[in-house]
């Protein structure tokens, strides 16, 4: 039964995502935003909304185990997992951009959330602000700086959906809106009775199970442009993801229910933050050495199985 709602969860949540996604970029357009800012705000909020929405409801559940799990295994998730496999099915070019602001910015972000949570074991309301500030005044100058470039992001906006009805809109934003709220009820309830029947913690399975959950449709996505030959990701939007998740779902979060470590699972600051923050690091390296600005099929089958490794030591 635990299964089951956990995929049903998971299911609903896509689902969801993709239906507030819809409706959001539907919205802005009737509100006369730019295609730039649409793609760099709207879409980057709304496709963070069910890993907001699982750390939200797990926090309010007292389970803030699930709520940094979530965020952790997501990041470590979308280096290891998904950047891995698309790698190793085409060699991915590296925009020269990429180190002057997106990793920079992912790279400060993660440590000042370690720094948070290593001060007093708790990510409190004030630290959550602070961060989902640093957020805003990041998107505002990523704005400012992709101006210059007229594509930046505008791939990610389908523009039928500026002709979209309010009504359309309406019940988009309604679907979405419960599939987010029972997706993520579900996924909680299914990922705490898991746990207790396997017999490991709720945060191993928020970082494997649900981590690996909330990356599928982004895998998916590559995997399909990937083989195509199409353009397979853009790097910078995959750091832009691990950036939200953490200023903008952990920073919610804590503003709105504040995230206590659980003593019983001291790898979250031990081990597994250092896995997070290791993703982050190893990306320099890998587009500078040996050849520049690619990552190919040799880095993104290490990355791969670093990830693979990893699943091992947590749930062994």
């Amino acid at each position: 039964m635990s299964v089951l709602l956990v995929i049903a969860g998971l299911a609903l949540l896509v689902v969801g995502g993709d239906f507030l996604v819809r409706a959001a970029v539907g919205l802005s357009f009737k509100l006369k935003l730019s295609k730039l800012v649409i793609g760099m705000t709207v879409v980057s909020f709304a496709t963070s909304a069910p890993e907001l929405l699982v750390s939200l409801q797990a926090a309010l559940d007292g389970v803030s185990d699930i709520a940094l799990g979530n965020v952790i295994g997501s990041n470590i998730a979308n280096i290891g997992l998904v950047l891995g496999i698309t790698a190793i099915i085409t060699p991915l070019a590296v925009d020269k951009d990429f180190y002057k602001l997106n990793w920079p910015m992912m790279m400060m972000i993660s440590f000042v959330l370690y720094y948070f949570l290593l001060n007093d074991n708790i990510l409190t309301a004030l630290e959550g602000a602070i961060m989902f500030i640093a957020l805003i005044v990041f998107l505002v100058v990523l704005i400012k700086s992709s101006r210059k470039s007229t594509k930046a992001n505008m791939e990610e906006v389908d523009d039928a959906l500026a002709v979209v009805s309010n009504f359309k809109i309406g019940m988009w934003l309604l679907i979405g809106a419960a599939g987010l709220y029972f997706g993520s009820e579900w996924l909680v309830q299914g990922a705490k009775k898991m746990a207790e029947s396997v017999g490991i913690s709720d945060y191993a399975i928020s970082v494997t199970v649900i981590a690996i959950g909330t990356s599928v449709p982004e895998l998916a996505a590559s995997v399909i442009a990937a083989l195509k030959k199409e353009k397979a990701m853009s790097l910078g939007n995959l750091i832009g993801s691990n950036i939200f998740n953490i200023a903008s779902v952990l920073g919610l979060t804590a503003i709105i229910k504040p995230i206590v470590v659980n003593p019983d699972t001291p790898q979250i600051l031990s081990t597994n933050i250092f896995w997070m923050i290791g993703f982050a690091a190893i990306l320099i390296p890998f587009i500078i050495i040996p050849k520049r600005f690619e990552i190919g099929r040799v880095k993104g089958m290490l990355l791969f199985g670093s990830y693979i490794y990893f699943i091992y030591l947590t749930l062994k």
